[in-house]
């Protein structure tokens, strides 16, 4: 067995009904916590810090079903100010509101954190 390191988790994929609007929804949402789009096909937009190591990839499939509301995508924000343009960002352009920026001191005294329901039902978070 070879050591990688410390482990991370490489990327994620979510299926999108629409990859237009959901691509439009995410370069909006994503550049508020420093994600740009590092590619895109007629089938897939990838986002990243990197260019062409995408950590999000949306897919487009004509069947999407959102994984249950016990899901969620959390991507870490530079900062507060970030994760509040994320969720205004995010409605803007056809997400809906699950959770206004603010403290959660239930998870710790400095959670701060928007969340989101995309355009398809997948439930995305954004914390600093």
């Amino acid at each position: 067995m070879v050591g990688i390191g410390r482990p991370v988790i490489h990327h994620a994929s979510l299926p999108v009904s629409d990859l237009t609007k959901s691509t439009l929804l995410y370069d909006n949402a994503l550049s508020a916590i420093g994600y740009s789009r590092v590619y895109t096909t007629d089938r897939y937009s990838g986002y990243g810090i990197v260019a062409n190591e995408d950590k999000l990839l949306l897919i487009s499939s004509e069947t999407v079903q959102a994984v249950s509301t016990g899901f969620h995508l959390a991507l870490s924000a530079p900062s507060q100010e970030a994760v509040d343009l994320f969720h205004k960002n995010a409605l803007a352009f056809g997400a809906l509101d699950n959770g206004k920026p603010g403290l959660r001191e239930h998870y710790g005294p400095f959670y701060y954190a928007a969340f989101i329901i995309d355009l398809d039902g997948h439930h995305i978070e954004a914390l600093s």
